[in-house]
């Protein structure tokens, strides 16, 4: 029987990308396209997961127009999904993409989320918890939902015996990593946010993910671009390292969601840690290939995968 994985995404959103011929500043700026998507870390994961074959269920919290055209998007993708009606309009990101130069990103904080609706979401995860047996967290905390909301979810999963698997930053991440999840996937960045000052070396960002492990007990997943992965287990004493497949890039937004549905998929089929980092790898590459929304065909990820194979080495703490 094939495992179910929900993926609870508390802060969706509509991603919008503006292509522009120029930035010009304080003048005016004539789009020349727009595309819109189903966006938010936790949404760019459930798509993943569906793509790479996983049985997904997704709860999130919705608003508005924005909101209905995001669980419109998503059914579209084939995803079994749970809404919790908010009051405020869901919020929609924006990406600014000249046709040459670096990408301009603006992300609002989201609409608040009443004590009412936090509570409806606390119930729909305790009814879905049910039917499930991996659950995913991922990305930002929007207004009205507490620094330890996330915590208090895992708590709410882990009693129903889900593994759990977590992706978020700055204090939400710090509260939630006591709930001692199966699984963490910071970036270099947030690992640092966590750690409360720089890690600049790889000896460095090592020390902090073994330092995170030491808390979570389990096991923790360090993205870090074109620079080598990091899965790191401090209580067996061991991590795996590996390189992406180097290839030009497209696009970087949303290849660390990729990579932690890589991650989940091998997980939920009961393989081994290096095998978690291996499809990771290859989902990450195969994404920063595409624009911004759009995922790669099984195809690419399962070469990219026997490539990354032959990358990953097995090392003692």
């Amino acid at each position: 029987m094939r495992s179910t994985v929900l993926v609870v995404a508390l802060n969706p959103s509509i991603d919008v990308e503006w292509t522009v011929a120029t930035i010009r500043v304080e003048e005016k700026n004539s789009i020349v396209a727009e595309r819109r998507w189903p966006g938010g870390k936790g949404i760019n994961v459930a798509r993943w997961l569906a793509r790479l074959g996983c049985d997904v269920e997704l709860l999130l919290p919705i608003g508005g127009a924005n909101g209905e055209e995001l669980i419109h998007e998503v059914q579209a993708n084939g995803i079994v999904t749970h809404s919790v009606k908010l009051r405020e309009e869901t919020r929609a990101n924006i990406v600014i993409t000249p046709e040459k130069g670096r990408q301009l990103r603006f992300n609002p904080a989201g609409p608040t989320v009443f004590p009412q609706e936090w509570a409806q979401i606390k119930s729909a995860l305790r009814t879905l918890s049910r039917r499930a047996d991996v659950a995913v967290f991922s990305g930002s905390v929007p207004p009205g939902v507490p620094l330890a909301g996330y915590r208090e979810l895992m708590s709410i999963a882990q009693r129903a015996g889900l593994k759990c698997i977590l992706d978020c930053d700055g204090a939400p991440f710090a509260q939630a990593v006591r709930a001692r999840p199966l699984l963490v996937k910071p970036n270099a960045h947030e690992l640092q946010q966590w750690c409360g000052h720089r890690l600049q070396t790889r000896r460095e960002i090592l020390d902090g993910a073994k330092a995170l492990s030491t808390v979570t007990r389990e096991w923790v997943l360090v993205s870090r671009g074109r620079a080598p992965a990091l899965l790191v287990n401090s209580l067996r004493g061991q991590f795996f390292e590996a390189g992406p497949v180097r290839e030009p890039a497209v696009n970087t937004v949303g290849a660390g969601d990729a990579m932690l549905a890589g991650a989940i998929k091998a997980i939920s089929d009961g393989l081994p840690p290096a095998a978690w980092l291996q499809l990771a790898l290859a989902c990450g590459s195969a994404a920063v290939r595409h624009r911004a929304g759009i995922l790669a065909g099984t195809h690419l990820i399962k070469r990219l995968a026997r490539e990354t194979q032959r990358k990953i080495r097995h090392r003692e703490l």
